[in-house]
Protein backbone atom coordinates (compact mmCIF):
# COMPACT_ATOMS: atom_id res chain seq x y z
CA UNK A 1 0.00 0.00 0.00
CA UNK A 2 1.34 3.30 -1.13
CA UNK A 3 -0.09 5.53 1.79
CA UNK A 4 0.90 3.25 4.63
CA UNK A 5 3.16 5.62 6.04
CA UNK A 6 1.07 8.65 5.76
CA UNK A 7 0.50 10.47 8.94
CA UNK A 8 1.63 6.86 10.72
CA UNK A 9 1.89 7.14 14.81
CA UNK A 10 0.70 11.15 14.37
CA UNK A 11 -0.90 11.74 18.10
CA UNK A 12 -4.69 11.68 17.52
CA UNK A 13 -4.54 11.66 13.94
CA UNK A 14 -3.42 8.55 12.19
CA UNK A 15 -5.69 7.32 9.47
CA UNK A 16 -8.38 4.59 10.32
CA UNK A 17 -8.30 1.56 7.91
CA UNK A 18 -11.02 3.11 5.22
CA UNK A 19 -9.34 6.55 5.18
CA UNK A 20 -6.19 4.31 4.21
CA UNK A 21 -7.89 2.95 2.03
CA UNK A 22 -9.72 5.68 0.21
CA UNK A 23 -6.72 7.91 0.01
CA UNK A 24 -5.09 4.68 -1.97
CA UNK A 25 -8.11 4.66 -4.42
CA UNK A 26 -7.33 8.27 -4.90
CA UNK A 27 -4.00 7.56 -6.55
CA UNK A 28 -3.76 8.25 -9.92
CA UNK A 29 -0.58 6.52 -11.11
CA UNK A 30 2.99 6.34 -9.54
CA UNK A 31 5.91 7.20 -10.88
CA UNK A 32 9.75 6.90 -10.29
CA UNK A 33 11.74 10.01 -11.12
CA UNK A 34 15.34 10.35 -11.09
CA UNK A 35 17.87 11.86 -8.55
CA UNK A 36 17.93 15.64 -8.71
CA UNK A 37 15.15 16.26 -10.75
CA UNK A 38 12.46 19.27 -10.79
CA UNK A 39 9.02 18.28 -10.66
CA UNK A 40 7.59 21.53 -10.09
CA UNK A 41 8.71 24.99 -10.64
CA UNK A 42 7.46 28.25 -8.51
CA UNK A 43 4.57 29.40 -10.65
CA UNK A 44 3.58 26.33 -12.36
CA UNK A 45 -0.07 25.23 -12.33
CA UNK A 46 -1.00 22.67 -10.64
CA UNK A 47 -3.85 20.05 -10.60
CA UNK A 48 -2.34 17.28 -8.25
CA UNK A 49 -0.47 16.45 -5.17
CA UNK A 50 2.62 14.33 -4.57
CA UNK A 51 2.59 11.95 -1.56
CA UNK A 52 6.54 10.28 -1.31
CA UNK A 53 6.12 6.68 -1.31
CA UNK A 54 10.07 6.60 -1.14
CA UNK A 55 13.01 8.29 -0.90
CA UNK A 56 13.90 11.87 -0.54
CA UNK A 57 12.51 15.24 -1.65
CA UNK A 58 12.85 19.00 -1.58
CA UNK A 59 11.22 22.61 -1.42
CA UNK A 60 13.60 25.25 -2.17
CA UNK A 61 14.84 28.77 -3.22
CA UNK A 62 17.21 30.25 -5.26
CA UNK A 63 19.03 33.51 -4.98
CA UNK A 64 20.11 35.53 -7.95
CA UNK A 65 23.08 33.54 -7.92
CA UNK A 66 21.66 30.14 -8.22
CA UNK A 67 22.26 29.37 -4.63
CA UNK A 68 20.02 27.59 -3.05
CA UNK A 69 18.25 27.12 -0.08
CA UNK A 70 15.85 24.54 1.22
CA UNK A 71 13.05 24.99 2.91
CA UNK A 72 11.75 21.61 3.41
CA UNK A 73 12.64 18.07 2.52
CA UNK A 74 10.33 15.17 2.56
CA UNK A 75 10.74 11.45 3.81
CA UNK A 76 8.31 8.29 3.04
CA UNK A 77 5.16 9.16 4.01
CA UNK A 78 4.80 13.15 3.35
CA UNK A 79 2.54 14.53 0.91
CA UNK A 80 5.03 16.94 -0.84
CA UNK A 81 2.71 19.58 -1.55
CA UNK A 82 -0.56 19.07 -0.27
CA UNK A 83 -0.51 22.83 0.18
CA UNK A 84 -0.66 23.13 -3.72
CA UNK A 85 -4.24 21.68 -3.70
CA UNK A 86 -6.03 24.87 -2.55
CA UNK A 87 -2.88 27.02 -3.79
CA UNK A 88 -2.94 25.75 -7.03
CA UNK A 89 1.04 27.83 -7.90
CA UNK A 90 3.74 27.29 -5.45
CA UNK A 91 6.38 30.16 -4.37
CA UNK A 92 9.14 27.34 -5.02
CA UNK A 93 10.31 24.59 -6.53
CA UNK A 94 10.03 21.30 -5.35
CA UNK A 95 12.54 18.31 -6.79
CA UNK A 96 14.11 14.97 -5.91
CA UNK A 97 17.18 15.00 -3.78
CA UNK A 98 17.74 11.23 -4.32
CA UNK A 99 16.04 8.83 -7.03
CA UNK A 100 12.15 8.24 -5.44
CA UNK A 101 8.88 6.86 -5.79
CA UNK A 102 5.77 9.37 -6.00
CA UNK A 103 2.11 8.44 -5.71
CA UNK A 104 0.23 11.27 -7.77
CA UNK A 105 -3.54 12.26 -5.94
CA UNK A 106 -5.36 14.87 -8.28
CA UNK A 107 -7.09 17.32 -6.96
CA UNK A 108 -10.25 16.46 -8.50
CA UNK A 109 -9.87 13.47 -5.73
CA UNK A 110 -9.02 15.38 -3.03
CA UNK A 111 -12.17 17.28 -3.37
CA UNK A 112 -14.30 14.54 -3.57
CA UNK A 113 -12.25 13.56 -0.18
CA UNK A 114 -13.50 16.79 1.10
CA UNK A 115 -16.97 16.63 0.23
CA UNK A 116 -17.60 13.03 1.41
CA UNK A 117 -14.78 12.52 4.27
CA UNK A 118 -14.85 15.32 6.43
CA UNK A 119 -12.39 13.43 9.25
CA UNK A 120 -10.02 12.41 6.59
CA UNK A 121 -9.80 16.01 5.09
CA UNK A 122 -9.13 17.65 8.58
CA UNK A 123 -6.48 14.91 8.42
CA UNK A 124 -4.96 16.31 5.42
CA UNK A 125 -5.54 19.67 6.84
CA UNK A 126 -3.53 18.73 9.86
CA UNK A 127 -0.40 16.95 7.10
CA UNK A 128 -0.30 20.98 5.68
CA UNK A 129 -0.33 22.58 9.82
CA UNK A 130 2.20 20.06 10.03
CA UNK A 131 4.45 21.14 7.37
CA UNK A 132 3.67 24.48 8.86
CA UNK A 133 5.49 23.50 12.53
CA UNK A 134 8.45 21.69 10.88
CA UNK A 135 8.84 25.01 9.19
CA UNK A 136 9.17 27.01 12.08
CA UNK A 137 11.16 24.37 13.64
CA UNK A 138 13.53 25.18 10.59
CA UNK A 139 13.64 28.95 11.40
CA UNK A 140 14.17 28.31 14.73
CA UNK A 141 17.27 26.07 13.88
CA UNK A 142 18.95 29.08 11.53
CA UNK A 143 18.36 31.63 13.52
CA UNK A 144 19.02 30.73 17.32
CA UNK A 145 21.37 28.15 16.94
CA UNK A 146 25.31 27.24 16.06
CA UNK A 147 26.61 25.75 13.50
CA UNK A 148 26.79 22.46 15.13
CA UNK A 149 23.69 23.02 16.89
CA UNK A 150 22.19 23.50 13.38
CA UNK A 151 23.34 20.30 12.34
CA UNK A 152 22.41 17.99 15.73
CA UNK A 153 18.65 19.21 15.15
CA UNK A 154 18.55 18.64 12.02
CA UNK A 155 19.58 14.72 12.39
CA UNK A 156 17.41 14.74 15.37
CA UNK A 157 14.42 15.71 14.06
CA UNK A 158 15.31 13.46 10.71
CA UNK A 159 15.82 10.46 13.06
CA UNK A 160 12.46 10.64 14.67
CA UNK A 161 10.16 11.09 11.29
CA UNK A 162 12.07 8.17 10.03
CA UNK A 163 11.19 6.15 13.17
CA UNK A 164 7.95 7.09 12.71
CA UNK A 165 7.26 5.07 9.84
CA UNK A 166 9.82 2.71 10.18
CA UNK A 167 13.34 3.38 8.74
CA UNK A 168 15.08 4.15 12.07
CA UNK A 169 15.93 1.84 14.92
CA UNK A 170 16.18 5.36 17.25
CA UNK A 171 19.99 5.51 16.59
CA UNK A 172 21.00 4.47 13.14
CA UNK A 173 19.09 5.39 9.78
CA UNK A 174 20.00 5.85 5.92
CA UNK A 175 20.63 9.64 4.95
CA UNK A 176 21.58 9.56 1.14
CA UNK A 177 22.50 13.35 1.51
CA UNK A 178 25.59 14.98 0.42
CA UNK A 179 27.50 17.44 3.07
CA UNK A 180 26.51 19.83 0.46
CA UNK A 181 23.18 19.04 1.05
CA UNK A 182 23.12 18.83 4.85
CA UNK A 183 25.05 22.91 3.88
CA UNK A 184 21.91 24.27 2.38
CA UNK A 185 19.47 22.68 4.66
CA UNK A 186 21.46 24.18 7.42
CA UNK A 187 22.63 27.19 5.80
CA UNK A 188 26.14 26.01 6.05
CA UNK A 189 29.33 25.86 3.67
CA UNK A 190 30.27 22.49 3.02
CA UNK A 191 33.67 22.73 4.74
CA UNK A 192 31.73 23.61 7.80
CA UNK A 193 29.39 20.77 7.29
CA UNK A 194 32.66 19.06 7.38
CA UNK A 195 34.33 20.03 10.45
CA UNK A 196 30.80 19.89 12.21
CA UNK A 197 30.64 16.03 11.51
CA UNK A 198 34.30 15.79 12.28
CA UNK A 199 33.20 17.37 15.69
CA UNK A 200 29.89 15.94 16.12
CA UNK A 201 32.23 12.17 15.89
CA UNK A 202 34.76 13.12 18.02
CA UNK A 203 32.26 14.12 21.25
CA UNK A 204 30.67 10.61 20.30
CA UNK A 205 27.47 12.01 19.45
CA UNK A 206 26.91 11.11 15.97
CA UNK A 207 28.68 9.57 12.94
CA UNK A 208 27.79 10.25 9.47
CA UNK A 209 29.21 8.27 6.91
CA UNK A 210 28.86 6.71 3.30
CA UNK A 211 24.84 7.41 3.04
CA UNK A 212 24.39 6.49 6.97
CA UNK A 213 23.48 8.02 10.03
CA UNK A 214 24.71 6.51 13.45
CA UNK A 215 23.39 8.40 16.63
CA UNK A 216 25.89 6.95 19.66
CA UNK A 217 23.24 8.87 21.89
CA UNK A 218 20.13 10.33 20.81
CA UNK A 219 19.06 12.57 24.31
CA UNK A 220 22.46 13.81 24.44
CA UNK A 221 22.58 14.97 20.36
CA UNK A 222 19.42 16.31 21.28
CA UNK A 223 20.70 18.48 23.90
CA UNK A 224 23.22 19.88 21.81
CA UNK A 225 21.01 20.66 19.23
CA UNK A 226 18.34 22.49 21.37
CA UNK A 227 15.62 19.71 20.03
CA UNK A 228 12.29 19.11 21.42
CA UNK A 229 10.11 16.45 19.22
CA UNK A 230 6.66 18.05 20.02
CA UNK A 231 6.41 20.09 17.15
CA UNK A 232 6.32 16.51 14.88
CA UNK A 233 3.45 15.26 17.17
CA UNK A 234 4.34 11.83 16.83
CA UNK A 235 3.32 9.14 19.66
CA UNK A 236 5.39 8.73 22.11
CA UNK A 237 8.10 10.68 21.18
CA UNK A 238 8.03 13.85 23.33
CA UNK A 239 7.22 11.57 26.51
CA UNK A 240 10.45 9.50 25.51
CA UNK A 241 12.67 12.79 25.19
CA UNK A 242 11.18 14.67 28.12
CA UNK A 243 11.85 11.53 30.75
CA UNK A 244 15.56 11.86 29.47
CA UNK A 245 15.51 15.05 30.56
CA UNK A 246 14.29 14.55 33.74
CA UNK A 247 16.76 11.63 34.42
CA UNK A 248 19.41 13.29 33.15
CA UNK A 249 18.49 16.66 34.96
Amino acid sequence: MYTERFLRDRRGVSLEPGEYARLEASIDRVETIDARRIIARAGDWLDQSTLLVDGIMSRYLDDRNGLRQLVAIHLPGDFVDLHAYPLKRLDHDVGTMTAATVAIVPHRALDAITAEMPDLSRKLWFATLLDAAIHRAWLFRLGRLDAVGRVAHFLCETNVRLQSVGLSDGRRFALALTQADIGEICGLTTVHVNRVLRQLREEALCLVRNGSVEIGDPHALARRGQFDPAYLYIEGAEAAYTAARRKRG
